[in-house]
């Protein structure tokens, strides 16, 4: 099931990372990074639809992916909004008088629905100021508890609860605020080697810490902030599974490996198919039961279950993301591009680092003369994910393949093409 791409109306896709969500109101560099990211979001789009991006999108990435979607170029309307940070994007576009061209372009577009990364009071705000319904909600628009429970499971502690109630194997783990956070540190540490630190809401892993018994130093956050500290499962492989809540009931797409560096997302690789199969399993009916629980409270949409498995195995859940995270566009993608009649590719993203910088064209170019530029009709090769990095060097790509193999051949070859060193290896949960 790909929502984004099987509903026949019009997307107005709001590409608001800066949500509260994911990290705390006050994280604005964080958002203000991962806001580099939303043009990724043209990947979702068709002819008539406008994205609203926080970030300018540049006309070589437009054309591109034009180009590989096989639409016609200048088809979708974008919206950029100036920098305004800590502000909702619904406020925004208020504040810089852009709601009322944007109201425009909806009664262009008859029956068009708000695609928003993040269901959250702003984005549901902006879709009653534009009155449009919010895909995939039966009824328009999911209902204020809705928003509620989706805010609650973004934490590590409400996921906590939510996850024991499920039955869910989990990390022996405190829940604490920051005045505490000390001695919960050496309590645990009494009992394990290693622990791991996590801020209640956070995502990608930006602000996560390990601490060892050797650590002299401990955090020291503000008092009444909240956290998340667990044992840390040595060894282990980072892996998840993405869910999807429909009308119809709950589905789980895909599943996959997160490429780690020191705790922090730098990729995915799908399907997970080198794990024992019991241990894959049991992810996959751990997500349907996560997802049978957001059913019932009225949720519609994607949502992922991040975990470990360790050298025998034995899955320990994480978190939950309720939302769509780094994957969805990238599978969402992937399958628009792969056409009838082919099996389910093997796919991929990361980060590639190039020796010098690069214009958008340039690194297209480089990709086309080795052989891997992915055009319409292909069944494997790579695509540049994302605009133009600021620094034009860390080019964010997703490749596919007919299977595991062929996909570690052309991310090796990209690696010789592009930079000198691929991001995204594999590391710590």
């Amino acid at each position: 099931m790909n929502t984004e791409c099987e509903d026949p109306a019009a997307l107005v896709v709001l590409a608001n990372f800066e949500s509260p969500l994911a990290v705390g109101a006050r994280e604005v560099s964080i958002q203000r990074q991962w806001s580099q990211q939303a043009p990724r979001k043209l990947w979702l789009t068709r002819p008539g639809d406008v994205v609203i991006t926080p970030v300018p999108i540049s006309e070589p990435f437009r054309r591109y992916v034009a180009e590989r979607l096989g639409t016609p170029r200048n088809s979708v309307r974008v919206v950029t909004l100036p920098d305004t940070p800590g502000l909702p994007m619904s406020q925004a576009l208020k504040g810089q008088g852009l709601l009322r061209p944007l109201r425009a372009m909806v009664r262009d577009a008859p029956g068009a629905r708000l695609l928003p990364t993040a269901l959250d009071a702003a984005s549901i705000a902006l879709a009653a100021d534009l009155d449009i319904p919010v895909l995939p909600y039966e009824a328009g628009r999911p209902r204020p508890d809705v928003l509620r429970a989706v805010a609650e499971l973004n934490t590590k502690s409400g996921f906590r609860i939510r996850a024991g109630q499920l039955a869910l194997r989990l990390p022996h783990g405190v829940v604490c605020t920051g005045a505490q956070l000390g001695r919960v540190i050496g309590e645990l540490l009494s009992t394990y080697e290693e622990v791991v630190v996590k801020p209640d809401r956070s995502a990608g892993g930006h602000g996560l810490r390990f601490v060892t018994r050797n650590d002299r130093s401990r955090p020291a956050p503000p008092p009444h902030s909240r956290w998340v500290v667990e044992r840390y499962v040595a060894d282990a492989r980072a892996v998840s599974a993405q869910g999807e809540v429909t009308a119809a009931g709950v589905e789980v797409p895909y599943d996959g490996e997160m490429r780690m560096s020191g705790g922090s997302f730098t990729g995915y690789r799908a399907p997970l198919d080198d794990l024992p199969e019991k241990t894959r399993e049991e992810l996959a009916g751990w997500t349907r039961a996560l997802g049978r629980h957001l059913a019932a409270t009225g949720y519609r949409g994607p949502y992922s279950l991040d975990a470990v498995a360790d050298r025998s195995g034995t899955l320990y859940a994480l978190e939950c993301n309720v939302r769509r995270t780094a994957t969805t566009t990238a599978h969402a993608l992937v399958t628009r591009l792969t056409r009838a009649g082919h099996p389910a590719p093997a796919w991929s993203t990361g980060t590639v680092r190039t020796g010098s910088r690069l214009s958008f064209d340039r690194a297209v170019a480089r990709l086309d003369k080795a052989g891997l530029d992915f055009r319409p009709g292909d069944v494997e090769g790579v695509l540049l994910y994302t605009d133009r990095p600021k620094d034009g060097r860390g080019w964010r790509y997703a490749a596919l393949a007919p299977d595991r193999a062929r996909l570690a051949e052309l991310e090796a070859r990209l690696t010789a093409a592009l930079g000198s060193a691929q991001g995204g290896p594999k590391g710590r949960n």
